[in-house]
């Protein structure tokens, strides 16, 4: 997402309506480190390397997060 859309008043209007989850996922998306992290992951599950619940530990554990049901 470019830059300059994060100044814009609607962005920071939307920002101002999320919880803390929703703004620290709302960041972590547009980390360039995690989403090739995540997209890593992807290809592992995909090529049967590793298993749903075996990604989402591993993947939490490197990023300190918490999933819930």
């Amino acid at each position: 997402m470019p830059t300059p859309f994060w100044h814009s008043e609607a962005a920071q209007e939307q920002l101002n309506r999320l919880d803390r989850p929703g703004l620290a996922f709302e960041f972590l998306r547009r980390n360039p480190d995690y989403r090739a992290d995540w997209r890593y992951i992807r290809q592992q599950i995909d090529l049967g390397q590793l298993d749903v619940q075996s990604a989402r530990t591993a993947l939490a554990r490197r990023w300190g997060l918490s999933f819930c049901p």
